[in-house]
């Protein structure tokens, strides 16, 4: 297997080098080819975990979300 930085592109749904498209439109970098290949399980268990953290994700007795952190909440 090849070394060097591997990215997921997301425009070509495939594994490039880091000669492939430009970094707005991939994912990475990744320390291998396969490592790369799973960037989308990746990302989508990385969300499924943010969604369901509670310092994130504050509901009030109805089960709504609460203001929560912002610059315009006190």
């Amino acid at each position: 297997m090849a070394a060097g930085e591997w990215y997921w592109c997301l425009t070509h749904h495939a594994v490039e080098p880091y000669e492939g498209c430009r970094s707005e439109e991939r994912l990475g970098p990744y320390a291998t080819q396969a490592e790369a290949s799973q960037a989308l399980a990746k990302v989508a268990a990385r969300n499924k975990e943010f969604d369901h953290d509670p310092r994130f994700n504050d509901l009030d007795e109805n089960g709504e979300p609460e203001g929560g952190w912002g610059p315009f909440n006190g």
